[in-house]
């Protein structure tokens, strides 16, 4: 028997699911017409998801409008029917005329939920010392959003559920949860460590609230990125039909959601975040957040088919080979299931699926694909 998370019961956990095709896979042979097909399976994934329903479009407030890098930036924010204020960073070429093409930039996870925005972005020439070290670990010491936003983008970075201005406060739970910690101040780094091992280990306790709410983790996430994007499709400087999503890690798997169901993105770039179910069920999921689950999906769909959901819409999926976070075999086997559904939605020229060496990032040289891709389908 081969070592798993389950040990005796692997087998046969993996077994449930085994390799045909889910119901609603595009892949299974009673699916015959793509737009058939689509709709029962977009219906079906609202329905596991439960994401919570929030109408219109939220009402913006501009905090602070400035010029830096070459970018006029603005400090946005605005407020859902639940939890604190959302705050975001709009970001484009100074000096830019006429209907510009849009991204959703969409921040990690990284074990880090006292940033958001700024793990992606720079705003000035004094940045945060653990912003820093983010940047340089991740992304080759570049503010991705800014690099795609020179190249003639309107880009926008908001911070996600449980992130930065989205994180829940130790000053609003019980003392019995937050065990003697307080909020930690913008400068205190041992504070921050502590603040991000407690909402690290919160996370179960979340996610068991969510699902008790009738709600899951990854639907809060798609409705607070649907609702930015919204946000973003409305800016009268915005081609709303060229608007592309792109994120590393939880970024990626925002992506994988927000493009995956939401029919207003045109190009999506998943980056390190891209394996299957079965990975998760027999290797990798101590490795990942109470994030990515959604209850029952797995009966429908593999992990990857819901990015398939977009097809026949340009997806590209950027791997690392050595990512601590999947194993290799999963990751080409998540490759071969969208090669086989855009195969089938006569789209194999819009899917793209490459493997970086090295471990769980999004450098400079998987930026300059992910960038060019984008580049090609929006520009």
């Amino acid at each position: 028997m081969e070592l798993n998370m389950l040990g005796a019961y692997g087998p046969w956990a993996a077994a449930l699911q085994g390799d045909a095709p889910g119901e609603l896979s595009l892949r299974n042979p009673r699916w015959d017409d793509l737009e058939v097909w689509q709709a029962a399976a977009h219906e079906r994934i609202r329905q596991r998801l439960a994401a919570p329903t929030v109408p219109g479009v939220p009402e913006v407030t501009v905090e602070r409008q400035y010029a830096y890098d070459g970018l006029i930036i603005e400090e946005l924010s605005w407020q859902l029917p639940y939890g604190p204020r959302t705050q975001a960073l709009l970001l484009k070429p100074e000096n830019a005329s006429g209907k510009l093409p849009a991204i959703m930039a969409l921040h990690d996870h990284g074990g880090n939920k006292f940033f958001g925005r700024q793990k992606i972005t720079r705003t000035g020439d004094e940045r945060h010392p653990l912003m820093v070290a983010h940047q340089d670990r991740y992304y080759s010491g570049l503010a991705w959003a800014n690099e795609i936003a020179k190249r003639g983008y309107v880009v926008l970075v908001h911070d996600a559920f449980p992130f930065a201005s989205r994180r829940m406060l130790l000053a609003d739970v019980p003392e019995v949860i937050r065990g003697g910690l307080t909020d930690p101040a913008w400068e205190d780094a041992e504070g921050i460590a502590r603040y991000n091992e407690w909402a690290s280990n919160h996370e179960s306790e979340v996610a068991k609230s969510l699902f008790s709410a009738g709600t899951t983790w990854p639907g809060v996430w798609l409705t607070d990125d649907q609702q930015a994007l919204s946000v973003l499709c409305a800016r009268q400087e915005v081609d709303a039909t060229r608007v592309g999503c792109c994120g590393l890690s939880g970024g990626g798997m925002r992506t994988t959601f927000l493009a995956g169901v939401d029919k207003r993105i045109t190009c999506a770039v998943c980056v390190g975040m891209m394996t299957t179910w079965r990975d998760y069920v027999l290797h990798k999921s101590y490795t990942h957040t109470w994030m990515v689950y959604v209850p029952l999906l797995a009966n429908d769909i593999d992990y990857p088919e819901i990015l398939g959901l977009r097809a026949p819409k340009p997806t590209l999926v950027l791997n690392d080979i050595e990512d601590q976070l999947f194993t290799m075999p999963e990751m080409e086997r998540a490759d071969t299931i969208l090669s086989e559904v855009y195969a089938k939605a006569n789209a194999s020229d819009a899917y793209r699926c490459s493997f970086y060496p090295g471990p769980h990032k999004f450098d400079r040289e998987m930026q300059a694909e992910a960038f060019a891709w984008l580049d090609q389908w929006l520009q």
